[in-house]
């Protein structure tokens, strides 16, 4: 079985967000899938096995199988296209409806469906775990909470234990950047992962929030990992269109 590791919304290696990929003949076991998961001990590897003219596609994080990866399934994208069809287009089916990426120029950009914003009350217990008050916080299908201040972002040093006691699958805290639109980072110990280098699917919470805030449809957005990552962003009604580049880190043969 072939698997690519694909370091995405980044052109240099050791940055971005590494997703590994196996494309499929035919299905495997889930049991199986979830062991080459928590071997690869990444955020996400992603499943695709080819269906008619577009592929069916599924992430699992070391602990669980999931409804929702953007950064995983730009990487899936990126080898398909690079790899597997001579096109610039790929269709997904997925737990999260269809999805598509496509590539234009060095940025692969993926048509997520854009998760709707409920403002709700600023807690005490936000403010302990992000050791800074939010000015506003939202809940999608995650929990977004908006800072004043990127720096507070940049050094930010949740403990899991708390994390676990804010509501939303994951926690995505933001603020004004000086070289970019927005920065941001993105914690998620509910699907056994404490950072998310750079999350493509909780920027469709991140950059409805700005694209209105700002008053603007574009949005360059830099997410504050030790990774780091940039993020090319256009908000459309009800789609959020995420963008990055990507570069091809490994290939590998799994001995099954």
């Amino acid at each position: 079985m072939k698997q690519f590791i694909v370091d995405v919304f980044s052109d240099q290696p050791f940055h971005g967000n590494p997703a590994a990929v196996c494309i499929l003949q035919e299905w495997i076991p889930d049991e199986l899938m979830m062991s080459i998961a928590r071997e690869n001990n990444l955020s996400e590897t992603a499943f695709a096995v080819k269906e008619g003219e577009s592929y069916h596609l599924r992430w699992f994080t070391p602990t669980q199988e999931i409804d929702g990866c953007g950064h995983a399934t730009i990487g899936t994208g990126f080898v398909i296209l690079n790899e597997y069809e001579k096109t610039d287009e790929v269709t997904f089916h997925t737990l999260a409806g269809e999805l598509k990426v496509a590539r234009k120029g060095e940025i692969y950009e993926l048509s997520f469906p854009t998760y709707a914003l409920q403002e709700v009350p600023v807690t005490d217990e936000m403010e302990s775990v992000i050791g800074a008050r939010p000015t506003k916080a939202f809940m999608g299908r995650d929990l977004l909470c908006v800072l004043e201040d990127e720096q507070v972002v940049r050094t930010m040093n949740p403990d899991d234990k708390e994390l676990l006691k804010l509501p939303g699958s994951l926690l995505h805290v933001t603020a004004p950047g000086k070289e970019y639109d927005c920065i941001s980072r993105s914690f998620a110990p509910k699907v056994g992962i404490h950072e998310d280098p750079v999350c493509g699917s909780g920027h469709c919470h991140i950059v409805p929030y700005w694209a209105e805030a700002l008053d603007k449809a574009e949005i360059k957005a830099y997410q504050a990992s030790a990774r780091g990552g940039e993020l090319y962003c256009k908000q459309l009604e009800g789609r959020t269109l995420v963008g990055g580049k990507a570069r091809m880190f490994s290939k590998a043969e799994l001995l099954l």
